[in-house]
């Protein structure tokens, strides 16, 4: 059986290594480059601006987030990485499970239930976590997650930084809005000390704070790792813009048109067809959406490139009263997760808490910025170095990601603006509801109260000049994008009001699957790229249980 793969990231590059093994014939094709990771590493090291996409070799063909068209009351902040291996070269490396009230958010009013439970996902989390190798503590874990008993991630939990310990152990215990609060470890996909029976690709992390965007001792999983371990039966071809899937008068898919071009500096190409017996797209919740709508393909239920969500992030900066480390290892390695659920759900978005590693680096621009407003003000050699020092040296922040709830009027369409080689470019109307404007609030004033538990000097500042600045219940708040694009070809478990069914497979063609984040009818609070991963997993397992044994047989074997 021969599959094509549109898009080599995370959920492509899992599929594409499951059939692979499992007998099927499976061409993959990547809309950007590949990229040499001495290289990346090379050119990022010289860039004066460290932007998560400085590293990587862009194209004029297949550009990223930089032609999307904004159209909405607010921006859609969030980047994304058309090359190969998608934002999975760029990501966090943050991997927290959803929790499973996150799978049936309609019930309480807000946004879509999902046709599975936290439960029909729960075996495809353990299968994702060995594949990508997460470094985690279970029994920690266990504190907010109903993790199965006996499970061990595959690497043991990273070691907290003296920041996490400082600020454990002023607000463990403490209460806010009857919350209890506890600094819990953060599940990375980076690696640690392995478990017996695992065996770790790469380099144990080394503390890099450079690892947003790439790491220099390849310690964090990027989709490459998988890719390397397919099989001989599954090829990769890169800068192939696929641009129409075809379907026969029954609705089944025959073959994908695509644009292949060499040089990245042009849009000058070569027009090429591909016919397979099962199409799935992996291509991002952008670009999913785009490429069916462009198709004219699966949209019976008026869903396709509706809901539009991601993670509004709230960034809260101050100084604390001693040094504490900042700039050292993975940008968070704990978070407080007290804030995901609870009663007050049902009238404002949740959220949850990373202690940030980086100091103001996100928030702010340091220790760049630090330096020029020292050197601004006439500050010069030691003087400037002592200044420097003092101020960076106390810099902590929090990072809060808050739920966006699924809203129809949220979407991706066609503009009428072509990319460099003719194809409409993604135009995004993109809103935030009252719903998620109260959990920024309320996230903004717990941040505010756990600044005073610390005795932290606050920062923060919001300006009507900045950009997502907006004023809610007379309160100034801004918002960042945290990359966490979703629910564009959204599940469900009617044909009438959603895009795909529960394996990923598209109602109105039975050979034709959109999967990833696009499918996901909420994303909790948590990064979705491990719930992205279990799903493609779960998808993976359903394409071939009719022929082999299945995929949690055939991926790396987890207790």
């Amino acid at each position: 059986m021969r599959a094509v793969v549109v898009g080599a990231g995370f959920a492509g590059s899992l599929i594409a290594k499951v059939l692979g093994d499992n007998g099927f014939s499976v061409l993959v094709l990547e809309a950007g480059a590949d990229t040499d990771h001495d290289e990346a590493v090379e050119r990022f090291r010289a860039s004066r601006v460290k932007s998560p996409l400085r590293p990587y070799r862009t194209t004029v063909a297949a550009p990223s987030s930089d032609y999307l068209i904004n159209t909405g009351p607010f921006d859609y902040a969030s980047p994304y990485l058309r090359m190969n291996g998608g934002t999975g070269a760029a990501w966090t490396g943050i991997t927290p499970r959803m929790h499973p009230d996150d799978f049936r958010t309609a019930d309480i009013g807000r946004g879509r239930n999902w046709p599975i439970s936290y439960d029909d996902l729960e075996p495809y989390y353990r299968a994702a976590e060995w594949e990508i190798g997460i470094a985690a503590d279970a029994d920690e874990q266990r504190q907010h997650l109903p993790v199965a008993e006996g499970y061990r991630y595959p690497m043991h939990a990273l070691p907290r930084t003296y920041l996490d310990r400082v600020v454990a152990s002023v607000v463990d215990g403490a209460s806010i809005d009857g919350h209890e609060l506890l600094v819990v470890g953060t599940p990375q996909a980076r690696n640690g000390k392995p478990v017996d029976g695992y065996r770790p690709d790469g380099n144990l992390c080394a503390g890099y704070a450079s690892c947003v965007p790439i790491c220099p001792e390849q310690a964090k999983y990027t989709p490459h790792r998988t890719q390397k371990r397919w099989s001989g039966t599954v090829e990769l071809r890169t800068r192939c813009v696929v641009n129409r899937v075809h379907a026969d008068e029954f609705g089944r898919v025959t073959k994908v048109s695509y644009q292949r071009y060499e040089d990245d500096t042009t849009g000058r190409h070569t027009r090429h067809e591909e016919e397979a017996d099962v199409v799935i797209l992996a291509a991002h919740a952008i670009e999913n959406a785009k490429l069916l709508l462009m198709s004219g393909l699966a949209n019976s239920s008026d869903q396709v490139g509706r809901n539009l969500m991601d993670h509004p992030a709230l960034l809260t900066w101050a100084l604390m009263p001693q040094p504490v480390g900042p700039f050292r290892g993975p940008g968070s390695t704990t978070g407080i997760e007290a804030f995901r659920g609870g009663p007050e759900r049902g009238r404002r978005a949740p959220f949850r808490i990373e202690i940030g590693n980086w100091g103001w680096g996100w928030s702010a621009g340091s220790p760049d910025s630090d330096t020029a407003e020292f050197v601004a003000a006439g500050l010069r050699g030691t003087a400037l170095r002592r200044a420097v020092a003092e101020r960076v040296s106390r810099q902590f922040a929090l990072q809060v990601e808050v739920e966006q709830e699924a809203d129809p009027a949220n979407r991706v369409t066609l503009a009428a603006e072509r990319d460099a080689l003719g194809n409409p470019r993604p135009s995004l109307h993109y809103g935030l509801s009252d719903y998620v404007k109260d959990g920024l609030l309320a996230a903004k004033r717990v941040c505010d109260q756990l600044f005073e538990m610390l005795k932290a000097e606050d920062y923060t500042s919001y300006k009507p000049d900045e950009e997502r600045y907006f004023e809610h219940n007379g309160e100034p708040l801004r918002y960042w994008g945290a990359g966490h694009g979703g629910g564009t070809h959204v599940m469900g478990s009617s044909r009438r009001d959603s895009v795909v069914d529960q394996w990923q497979r598209c109602w109105d063609h039975p050979n034709l699957y959109a999967v990833g984040c696009g499918s996901m009818p909420s994303l909790g609070t948590s990064n979705p790229s491990i719930t992205m991963a279990a799903l493609a997993l779960r998808t993976a397992d359903h394409l071939v249980s009719s022929r082999v044994e299945g995929v949690l047989g055939k991926m790396s074997k987890a207790p």
